[in-house]
Parts: structure tokens; sequence; C-alpha cells
């Protein structure tokens, strides 16, 4: 494949995280090429798996995320520096909501180990265990549905639970980071991380680099309502570019 083609199709990937579903029309005008050429390269595309083509132009594809078991072994020395990252910026709270997923369940212990006569709003059981070495935090367990497979509760009635209170500072995870904002794989939870969010007076989303450019089908929050992002490596092109442009401030772990 010649540099110019190489060139291109990334400049398409990119746009497309910026926007997750784009025309053949505009990618052309975008990139001064004809839309034949367009067509060539997002066939291309699709057949690495990179994008799917639908009619007249094309979409990122939605990711997959193994089961929480899973994840809890994942990049676990990231997640740690990502939780003791974490801490400076919560300090003086006195409220905080965490959410589910294994790198909160890090930023857990950390807080369990740090701090002191704080309350917790959580929802899901790891975050709660966690915390629970520590008898000086108040944990305060959200009702609503429970899904066995994430340890969590979810539904309307977590959602209106969080409707009645506030947080110094929301601290979530995320299944994907891209143009849009943080996102997860499962629609109950982004119904919740999305209540958190409003009921926070900052949000503070923790994740680390594999979580990069891939899209989930529930965006909780865009880039402008994140406060902070606290990752193991710095992200790189569309995504820095849109963090930046929406002042959210990265910390590395």
């Amino acid at each position: 494949m010649s540099n110019v083609k190489t060139r291109r199709q990334s400049r398409i990937l990119a746009e497309l995280d910026d926007t997750p579903s784009l025309r053949v029309a505009e990618l052309a005008q975008k990139l001064n090429v004809s839309t034949e050429t367009i067509r060539r390269d997002l066939d291309a595309l699709t057949e690495q798996g990179k994008l799917n083509r639908t009619y007249g132009g094309a979409i990122r594809p939605l990711s997959s995320e193994p089961p929480v078991y899973e994840r809890h072994a994942m990049f676990v020395a990231e997640r740690e520096r990502i939780a003791k990252a974490t801490l400076p910026l919560i300090r003086g709270a006195k409220v905080l909501i965490i959410g589910s997923g294994s790198t909160t369940v890090h930023v857990a212990h950390r807080v369990a180990a740090e701090l002191k006569d704080i309350t917790v709003i959580a929802h899901s059981f790891g975050v709660a265990s966690a915390l629970a070495v520590n008898p000086t935090i108040k944990v305060l367990m959200l009702p609503g549905d429970y899904h066995a497979g994430e340890g969590t509760m979810l539904g309307a009635h977590a959602v209106a639970f969080l409707n009645n209170l506030y947080a110094d500072a929301a601290i979530l995870g995320a299944s994907g980071l891209a143009g849009d904002g943080p996102s997860d794989a499962m629609l109950e939870t982004g119904a919740v991380y999305t209540a958190m969010v409003a009921r926070a007076a900052k949000t503070v989303v923790v994740a680390d680099h594999s979580k990069f450019a891939n899209l989930f089908p529930a965006r909780y929050a865009s880039w402008r309502q994140i406060h902070h992002l606290v990752t193991d490596q710095p992200p790189e092109g569309a995504l820095a570019a849109l963090l930046g442009q929406n002042g959210v401030a990265l910390t590395l772990g």
C-alpha cells in the first residue's frame, strides 16, 4: 500500500473517531479525492475489520468487552498506577460517587487506604467490598435491579435515587474513549453513569490505554462534561485533540 493511501485511510479512521458516521461525499470533500477513491478505501478498511460499510457511507464498528471477572486480571499494574494518580484529584472531597468496573475497584482500594470520614455512593458490590475495610467510610449503595454478571445495581430505581443526591466528585470507568465522549458496553450502566455525572461537581474518568478509540453503545457524557481523564499512556491523534479542545485535564499514572 502506498504511503499516500495509508495516510488517507488513517485520516478516514480519524474522521470516524470524531464523527462516528460519515457519508462518502463528505469524506471525499474533506480529503479532496474522488468518491470512487473513498469507496475503495472504505471497502479495504471494511475487509480489515476497522469499519462497517453503510449505504452511502461508513460507521465505526462497535467494540466488544470481556466479562468483569476477566477484566479484573487485565492491566493490573497500569490500573494500580491510575488509582494512585487519581487520589490527589479527590482529596478534600466529603462525598464521592464511584462507578463500576475493574479500574474503579482499584481506585476504591486506594480510597479505603488513604481517605477517611467520607461518604461514597456506589452501585458496584466490588467497589463497596473494597471500601468496607475502612470503618470511617460510609457506603451508600444504590437500589435497583441486580446485574449478576457485573455485580451492580442498575435500572430506573438507581437513576431516581441518584437524582436526589449530590457529590463533590464522580469517579467513573469506561468501556471506550472515542470522539463523542466516554462510553459503556451496557446501556443500563450508561444510564446510571449519566445520572452520576449530573449529580457531581466534577467528573473523573479512569481508564487504561486499551480503551482509546473504542466505541460502545452507551455514551454517558460528552467530553465537555468531563473534568479529568486519568490513564496510563498519553492519547494521540483525534482523541488527544478533542480532550484539549474540551478542556479535559489529563493525568498519567
